[in-house]
C-alpha cells in the first residue's frame, strides 16, 4: 500500500520538450528529483542528451553511455569510476597538480556562492597554466546562487567570471542557475546544467498520494501512538502510508529571509514546541495534524469528528519536498 508520484507522462513530457535544447545538461543527482536517476538518465537520452551531470561519483552508472559530469569536486582519496566518459569538476590548484595526467577535467571558478572553486585571481597561477598541458581540459565551471540578488545578479557575475577564466584559455562555460535565454550574453560557447527546472518545472503534471491504511474512531482524551499522547477532541486517527523512511515529516533548516517568512517560521517552531505539527496530508481541502511524529513507513494523523474519514483502501493527497521524498511507486499515468 504505497507512497506514489503519479505523473501526468504526456503533460510532463510535452514540458520536458518545451525546455530542452542542445545547450542544456540535465541534472540526475540524489534521489532523481523524486523519479529516481535511472529513469532521468532514459529521459534525457530520449530528448537527445549526449552529457548528464550528477552530483557525486556513486551516482555515475556502471557503463554510462553518454559523458557524465560529476559536480562534487575531485579530490585525491576518492575512488571513481575509471570510465572514459567520466568528466571531474577540479576546484583546487592543488588537485590540479594530483590528478591523473589525461583527465577529462572541468575547472570549478569560486562564485559568490562560496562553496567550491578556484578564485579569480589565481586563474594565472602557473600550477593552473601547466596543469593545462597536462589534462583534457574540458571547460569553466561556474556554480551560482540562487534567490537573494536574483538571476540579473548572477548573469552579471557568470559576465564577469567568464571574462577572466576565458582570457587564460578559452573554452566552454558550464554554469548553473542562469536563464537559459541569457546565455548568449555571458559567451559564445556555453552550457546549462538544469536539474529542478527541467524534471519539476511543471508541479501541475506531478501529484503525490498515499494510501489510507487503517482508520480508528477515538474520543477525546483518549491515548494513541507509540507516545501515548491524549488525543484533542472526538474523531478517528486515520494510519496513511508515507512515514520518515520516506522523507514524510523531515525538514532542513529554514531559509527564512523575509520578515513574514520568520514570523511564519516562529509560529510553527511554537506549535511544534508543544506537540503540535501540520502534517503534509491533505483531506477535504485542508491540511491535517499528525497525530504523533511520522512512523518510518506509516504517519498517524487525527481527523476531527466534523470530517467524514477516508475508508481503508483510499488515496488522499500531501504535498511535500520532491527532491527529499523517496516514493515507494512512480506511476506514468
Amino acid at each position: 500500500m504505497p507512497l506514489v508520484l503519479h505523473v501526468d507522462s504526456d503533460r510532463w513530457r510535452h514540458h520536458l520538450r518545451s525546455k530542452w535544447n542542445p545547450d542544456i545538461v540535465p541534472v540526475a543527482k540524489g534521489n532523481g528529483y523524486g523519479f529516481g536517476n535511472h529513469r532521468l538518465f532514459a529521459e534525457a537520452r530520449a530528448l537527445g542528451a549526449r552529457t548528464v551531470a550528477v552530483g557525486t561519483y556513486f551516482e555515475v552508472p556502471a557503463d554510462p553511455r553518454e559523458d557524465v559530469v560529476v559536480l562534487s569536486p575531485w579530490r585525491p582519496f576518492l575512488e571513481v569510476p575509471q570510465s572514459k566518459n567520466v568528466i571531474h569538476t577540479v576546484s583546487r590548484l592543488a588537485d590540479l597538480v594530483s590528478i591523473p595526467a589525461g583527465s577529462r577535467v572541468l575547472i570549478e571558478v569560486m562564485t559568490s556562492m562560496r562553496r567550491h572553486g578556484i578564485g579569480a585571481r589565481e586563474l594565472r597561477h602557473t600550477m593552473l597554466l601547466n596543469a593545462l598541458d597536462r589534462i583534457r581540459f574540458e571547460g569553466w565551471s561556474l556554480h551560482f546562487p540562487m534567490g537573494a540578488g536574483g538571476t540579473s545578479a548572477n548573469l552579471r557575475e557568470a559576465q564577469q567570471l567568464a571574462k577572466a577564466a576565458l582570457d587564460v584559455r578559452k573554452g566552454t562555460l558550464w554554469v548553473s542557475h542562469v536563464p537559459a535565454q541569457k546565455l548568449a550574453d555571458i559567451g559564445p560557447d556555453v552550457k546549462l546544467r538544469m536539474g529542478t527546472g527541467l524534471w519539476l518545472g511543471d508541479r501541475g503534471a506531478l501529484s503525490v498520494r498515499a494510501t489510507v491504511l487503517d482508520v480508528h474512531s477515538v474520543r477525546r482524551g483518549e491515548r494513541v501512538g507509540y507516545r501515548q499522547r491524549r488525543v484533542s477532541g472526538d474523531g478517528h486517527i486515520l494510519i496513511v502510508s508515507g512515514g520518515t523512511a520516506h522523507g514524510v515529516g523531515l525538514e532542513a533548516p529554514t531559509a527564512a529571509a523575509s520578515v513574514r517568512q520568520r514570523a511564519i517560521a516562529m509560529a510553527k517552531g511554537s506549535l511544534d514546541a508543544a506537540g503540535m505539527a501540520l502534517s503534509p496530508f491533505t483531506i477535504e481541502g485542508k491540511q491535517r495534524w499528525f497525530a504523533e511524529p511520522p512512523h518510518m513507513q506509516a504517519s498517524m494523523l487525527f481527523l476531527p469528528s466534523s470530517v467524514a474519514p477516508p475508508a481503508v483502501g483510499d488515496e488522499v493527497d500531501l504535498d511535500v519536498r520532491y527532491t527529499t521524498t523517496t516514493f515507494d511507486k512512480v506511476s506514468m499515468d
